[in-house]
């Protein structure tokens, strides 16, 4: 369970973010990763080598690391989601083309990729193999959202049927379905709005709204994928367009506020809670950062650019997880 948006601001400045919502422990941290950076892929531990420097989420495991999403200098972003039941990966290489492991396709992408345009003919040159990761120790059923500086997206799908790159044109990305079944979804409300409904005359019976909202009344309200979807999509095409990069990052923040999962709202089959661990926002203009966890909803922030060095190893910038600090107001 994940959701992922995009927003332009009124400068033009393309903010990328997800929410990380899982039922298994992670202890996700910062990397910067320099430009030409080598790296083991978990496909047979071939070398692989990065042409552009990154600023990303993720977690190592001995050799092998895996981002949960991130930027790269070029602006290209991205970020892998749960695909739970529609994910099917290759078993072997198609002859003549290069084997990612599924666990490193985001990775690979944001190692090589510039813009959206990039992917469709990175996707035809890759055979992206299932390859159980350190975390969920199984395959983890995974798909793809990207985007770039000029704030256009793409959705990355591998199912029964081949591997598919959708353009998105809402900017929103969930879990399963298909991407193509959530934009047909999307129908279903469009009666939903902003403005305020007027009441209704049945027979002698006038019905008016109990207030401000009634727009929205058929707007969902669960957690599954589809739900998620809808509350993001609505959100991020109504609000007003932020002016700054501050009111662009305030305005990411409280549309994922809308599909982050609380402790103990959903429980998974083993047993365990599954919840909104972390939420990220990225600025693709200046590789700038913005994140925050459960246990701390304070936001902070990493700059690409202030951690970067040149070298052969990556640089970590430490585990999302902070302490928290409660500012004082005290007497002027």
């Amino acid at each position: 369970m994940c959701t992922s948006i995009t927003l332009l601001n009124a400068q033009g400045e393309n903010f990328f973010g997800r929410t990380m919502d899982f039922s298994y422990d992670i202890e996700p941290e910062l990397y910067v990763l320099p430009r030409n950076y080598v790296w083991n892929g978990a496909c047979g531990g071939q070398r692989m080598h990065n042409l552009y420097a990154i600023i990303g989420v993720g977690q190592e495991d001995g050799p092998l690391m895996a981002f949960y999403d991130g930027v790269n200098e070029k602006g290209f972003a991205a970020a892998s989601l749960y695909f739970a039941g529609y994910a099917a990966y290759e078993t072997k290489p198609m002859p003549g083309k290069m084997p990612v492991a599924s666990m490193d396709f985001l990775h690979y992408m944001l190692a090589n990729c510039t813009s959206v345009e990039d992917v469709e003919k990175l996707v035809s040159q890759v055979s992206i193999i299932g390859v159980p990761d350190p975390v969920t120790n199984t395959a983890a059923p995974l798909h793809w959202i990207a985007t770039d500086r000029s704030g256009k997206s793409v959705v990355v799908e591998r199912t029964e049927q081949g591997t598919r790159v959708y353009p998105n044109p809402i900017g929103v990305m969930a879990n399963s379905p298909e991407f193509p079944w959530h934009m047909t979804n999307l129908k279903t409300y469009a009666q939903v709005s902003p403005r305020q409904a007027t009441e209704n005359q049945w027979g002698n019976l006038t019905l008016k709204p109990f207030g401000q909202g009634a727009g929205t009344s058929l707007l969902p309200g669960g957690y599954t994928s589809p739900e998620r979807f809808a509350r993001a999509a609505y959100l991020k095409t109504h609000l007003p367009v932020p002016q700054t990069k501050e009111e662009t990052v305030m305005s990411c923040f409280h549309v994922m506020e809308s599909v982050s999962i609380p402790k103990g709202a959903v429980i998974s089959n083993r047993e365990t809670f599954d919840y909104t661990r972390y939420t990220v926002f990225l600025n693709t203009k200046t590789c700038e950062y913005y994140f925050k966890t459960y246990e701390n909803s304070q936001i902070h922030m990493a700059s690409m650019w202030e951690n970067y060095r040149d070298g052969e190893s990556r640089i970590r910038l430490g585990r999302l997880s902070r302490p928290v600090q409660f500012g004082k107001v005290t007497v002027v």
